[in-house]
């Protein structure tokens, strides 16, 4: 029997989806072939192919159809379609024909789908291209090698690439179907790139858009394998609680199972595990344990402590960067400015909330889960089950998104177990307030930063401290390893503007909300407030905060050449209507570069977006469509953060469960936007987080320039869907 789990967890580029078994898929590679991008052994595809034994590797079967496996996850930011591209200019495929699979891990070193420049099976900090791009052309430029080599020894003849998955001698075409079997048995030659552009930097129609558009694609909770029974969740309204007494059964329900923090009930079908879990959650007869000290769990207490951290000169500091002697430049400069400024706590707030479908057996464990880590699921299934991880099967489906919540393992052990304990496959499903109220947040952080620099603009002094709560830390890293790993001074360390003296400091804000990583983690807060702190010593010395930072990057070709492009496509210097203003800000980060500027009004004191630029530089540009849609989507999801989204607690609990308190950006509250590439011939960077960062500060250096200087974000809290803010919100100033 087929499950519907196994269809279409692929893409294709053709106009027609693909119906395709994966493990049908694999098995006729028996007796198709089968070519290595590298050479070690990868015992999950034998055994479920039969096929040689490979690492991230093409597939080509006996009617010349290609097959891309690749390490990352497709959660709607075109990487399957991107990494294809790379592949196929190097072989010149057929790209009507090319599917696209999630690669399959097994444990350890000889799991091939690990990001090449991560050592890690995972999808997040916008690694995927920029890890993949150089392997994945020298492995396929091997296998072009080997399949031309096979080729003309079977011919005679010299063959060339003739595209479109074909060989010639001048005089007749040759599938590569026709020597890939003899191919595969080559040895590796030194792989030389391919000096044609059909493929990198065209618009390609991504490989998992039919799918998509038809209903076809399988997202997680979209799967159904045989004898399935079906999982809510309940976790303790307290953040940090932990189950005390639950009981064994429930009405409605097949079982009820105390996993320790939380309870799972399961039944017949989703709605009535969600059914039976919210009777029981408002029965009472649940009881929690709850954490000793709240004040640890309570947005008040841990931001008070946070600002005054922010300032203590007695506070554990850990410096993450230091030149010179920034606080007697500080001191000696002529131009100060003492600012401080906060980003609270994000929910990530996945269209598709957590899911996982787990078959736990005596012998074997297989998993159907959108995942940002699938190498770490099958090590949760290992430790859960106690099984070896050559009986555990990982299948990456289609993510309804991720922004870093997809890569933790509270959803994926929680269903390992429940199959486990009931004996029968289970699909683990969180509600809507399961989710949100139950997220790994970002962290809230204080950012103290003190600028000083002379008349001319030279920055003298650069002194900058976060105090946010280490995601390391929590999760069990002793304090005062390097706070970067944690994000927590990404977007502050290591800036491109020219700085006499500079330190970059971190303080750890002990709490225990449970934390997580957020589209463009540090980025996302520190960026804020650099660039508003920036923007701030341009009205200080009476600069334009455009001219300023190209005075400030005049080393740096690469960002000037991004501000450059973003000064002509929002015509910079143009007269605007009275009552709007312009504000920009700039990143270098995740390997690329850009810049955004906004256009905005107050109406009745709110903020109203009209237009909004960027410009970005993230090298050699593989899909600039795609390149473009994940900019657009940055900026709305930043735009959304910065004016609505907050999740604060009280004593543990949060106030947000659902989108009636979590404002989601609507078609009315869309600006225009226009994205603009600039192509530098960089090796290629990242482009997944980039379009996020810029947006707040922008927002807000163009309101300073029509009301008060907005410090804290964000502008509207609380507001929800339909709701619009009476007033202005406070002064920051």
């Amino acid at each position: 029997m087929t499950s519907t789990s196994e269809r279409n967890m692929i893409g294709t580029a053709g106009s027609e989806p693909l119906l395709v078994n994966r493990r049908t898929l694999l098995g006729a590679a028996a007796s198709a072939l089968v070519i290595p991008f590298v050479v070690i052994s990868n015992p999950r595809r034998a055994r479920a192919g039969g096929a040689t034994q490979l690492d991230a590797y093409l597939q080509i079967d006996a009617e010349n159809r290609a097959t891309v496996f690749v390490g990352s996850c497709e959660m709607g930011q075109g990487t399957m379609t991107g990494l294809a591209q790379i592949v196929a200019e190097e072989l010149q495929l057929d790209w009507s024909t090319i599917r696209v699979e999630h690669g399959v891990p097994v444990s350890g070193s000889a799991n091939a789908y690990r990001n090449p420049k991560l050592n890690m099976h995972i999808t997040g900090g916008s690694t995927a291209i920029w890890g993949w791009y150089a392997g994945l052309r020298d492995a396929a430029a091997i296998a072009r090698g080997k399949l031309v080599a096979a080729g003309s020894a079977a011919t005679g003849a010299t063959l060339t690439v003739a595209g479109n998955g074909y060989l010639t001698d001048g005089a007749r075409t040759y599938p590569y179907s026709d020597f890939v079997a003899d191919a595969a048995s080559l040895p590796a030659s030194a792989p030389t790139w391919a000096a044609s552009r059909n493929y990198i930097g065209k618009s390609r129609q991504r490989v998992d858009i039919p799918s998509k558009t038809d209903g076809s694609a399988i997202f997680g909770m979209d799967v159904r394998v045989p004898n399935m029974l079906y999982a809510a969740i309940i976790h303790c309204p307290t953040n940090g609680g932990k189950v005390q007494s639950a009981p064994s059964s429930a009405s409605g329900a097949v079982a009820v199972v105390n996993l320790g923090d939380s309870v799972g009930v399961v039944a017949g079908s989703t709605y009535a595990a969600m059914s039976a879990a919210r009777s029981l959650e408002s029965s009472g007869r649940i009881t929690w344990k709850l954490p000793t000290d709240l004040t640890r769990v309570d947005t008040a207490a841990i931001n008070a402590k946070a600002l005054s951290l922010s300032k203590s000169t007695t506070a554990k500091v850990f410096k993450e960067e230091e030149v010179g002697a920034p606080d007697s430049s500080y001191a000696a400069s002529s131009r100060r400015l003492d600012l401080t400024y906060t980003t609270p706590n994000l929910a990530h707030a996945c269209m598709e909330v957590l899911n996982c479908t787990a078959d736990v057996r005596a012998d074997s464990c297989e998993l159907w889960v959108p995942t940002q880590a699938a190498e770490w699921c099958l090590g949760t299934a290992m430790a859960i089950t106690g099984l070896a991880a050559d009986r555990i099967t990982v299948n990456t489906t289609f993510l309804g998104g991720g922004f870093g919540r997809k890569i933790e393992q509270d959803y994926v052990s929680q269903a390992v177990t429940l199959s486990k304990t009931v004996g029968r496959p289970v699909k683990l499903m969180w509600s809507r307030e399961q989710d949100f109220r139950n997220d790994r947040y970002r962290p809230a952080s204080a950012m103290r930063v003190r600028l000083g620099a002379d008349a001319s603009g030279a920055i003298k002094s650069f002194i900058f401290r976060n105090v946010s709560t280490s995601i390391n830390v929590q999760r069990g890293s002793t304090p005062g390893n390097n706070p970067e790993d944690t994000g927590a001074v990404a977007g502050a360390a290591n800036l491109p503007y020219a700085m006499q003296t500079r330190r970059v400091e971190f303080v750890h804000n002990d709490s225990d909300l449970p934390l997580g990583y957020w589209r463009s983690v540090g980025e996302s807060y520190n960026t804020f407030a650099v660039e508003s702190a920036i923007d701030e010593m341009a009205k200080l010395l009476g600069k334009d905060p455009m001219a300023y930072r190209k005075q400030l990057l005049a080393g740096d070709a690469r960002a000037v050449a991004v501000l450059d492009a973003l000064s002509t496509l929002s015509k910079w210097n143009a007269r605007l209507p009275s009552g709007t203003a312009r504000g920009m800000a700039f990143l270098k980060g995740f390997f690329s570069y850009a810049a955004a500027a906004v256009e905005l009004k107050l109406v009745s004191g709110r903020v109203s977006l009209s237009k909004v630029y960027c410009a970005v530089d993230c090298g050699v540009a593989i899909n600039p469509d795609s390149i473009r849609a994940q900019i657009e989507g940055g900026i709305l999801h930043g735009m959304s953060a910065a004016l609505w989204h907050e999740v604060t607690f009280t004593k543990g609990k949060a106030a947000v469960s659902n989108f009636d308190r979590y404002k989601m950006a609507k078609m009315a509250d869309v600006p225009v936007i226009s994205v603009q590439i600039v192509e530098s011939g960089a090796e290629p960077g990242g482009i997944g987080e980039l379009g996020v960062p810029c947006v707040a500060p922008a927002i807000a250096n163009a309101h300073a320039k029509l009301a008060t200087r907005r410090r804290n974000l964000p502008f509207y809290p609380g507001l929800g869907l339909g709701e619009i803010e009476d007033d202005e919100g406070g002064d920051d100033d």
